[in-house]
């Protein structure tokens, strides 16, 4: 899926609300990082609230991040929530391989599950719904999906994974390491998932949600370890409920952290919804603090 080309100057989501909903009540939050996209100023503010569930791979960051804190493991329905589900292996009531679902290596097929909400990400579009659970019964009502065109195998992806992952599917958790998540369709057909820790879980909460411009140069920083160190030039800015910015951004200054699952081009400049992650008892070396990218709000380039 190739990424469209950015168009110069601040996105303004003014005059897109309904839009705005339409989008949202199709995808879920994303549990982890999104995708990095630039975007069209007519979807710039829309599509990367919708499509938060395409970002969670969590890819590592550049540089090492700080250790976290061992989180107790969730239990009960909770374990749903606390990974991100990837598919690792999928067979036909036949026994034959379902390789319709196995699109891309590099980005499985990964189901996210947030307070009621399913999200689906690893192919072309994204796809979301609602679901509940009883006991070892997973109810998955109707599913939406975005409607972007890439190609056949991705798009063939989606449809396949569309038509299993509703109704009424079996299901059987089995904690390891790591987790893996069995889904049985009413057809026999059998999907196997392997989890892995949502940064939340990773870091022991649910981490603070802000809003940070990223400049389009990085800056030279000083670091006590690190010689001629590079760092992103940053300030926090405030949305109020409508999606608008309200107030007045912070000050720039250098992160001296990187940012989990961002990956800054020079010369671009976004805004980010990231989760800050306090350590506790971190390394003498190490930040106690952790940024994750939640999505990209923005995007212009300078």
């Amino acid at each position: 899926m190739d990424d469209l080309e950015p168009d110069a100057g601040v996105r303004n989501p003014i005059g897109e609300t309904a839009a705005f909903n339409l989008l949202v009540s199709i995808l879920p939050p994303c549990l982890g990082t999104a995708m990095t996209r630039r975007l069209p100023p007519s979807l710039s503010l829309l599509l990367p609230f919708a499509l938060a569930a395409c970002a969670p791979t969590e890819p590592p960051p550049a540089t090492p991040a700080p250790t976290p804190a061992t989180a107790a493991m969730p239990v009960g329905g909770d374990r749903l929530e606390a990974y991100h589900w990837r598919l690792r292996d999928a067979v036909a009531a036949d026994g034959s391989r379902i390789d319709a679902l196995f699109a891309s290596t590099e980005r499985p097929l990964q189901l996210d599950f947030s307070e009621g909400r399913l999200g689906v990400s690893g192919g072309c579009n994204h796809i979301g719904g609602s679901y509940t659970r009883e006991g070892d019964t997973l109810r998955i009502d109707e599913l939406m999906q975005t409607l972007m065109a890439c190609e056949q195998a991705l798009m063939a992806q989606d449809a396949a994974a569309n038509t299993r992952l509703q109704g009424e599917l079996q299901l059987r958790l089995d904690d390891g390491d790591p987790p893996m998540l069995a889904l049985t369709t009413a057809k026999g057909d059998r999907l196997r998932f392997e989890g892995a820790a949502t940064a939340d879980t990773r870091y022991g909460g649910a981490g603070e949600t802000v809003f940070l411009e990223v400049a389009a140069q990085r800056i030279a920083c000083n670091h006590p370890l690190i010689p001629d160190m590079q760092c992103l030039r940053v300030r926090e800015v405030h949305y109020d409920a409508q999606g608008l910015k309200a107030g007045a951004p912070g000050e720039w200054q250098p992160l001296y952290e990187e940012i989990e699952g961002y990956t800054h081009e020079p010369g671009v400049r976004n805004v980010l919804r990231v989760k800050r992650y306090a350590i506790e008892n971190p390394p003498a070396d190490a930040s106690s603090i952790a940024y994750v990218l939640d999505m990209t709000v923005e995007s212009s380039v300078e």
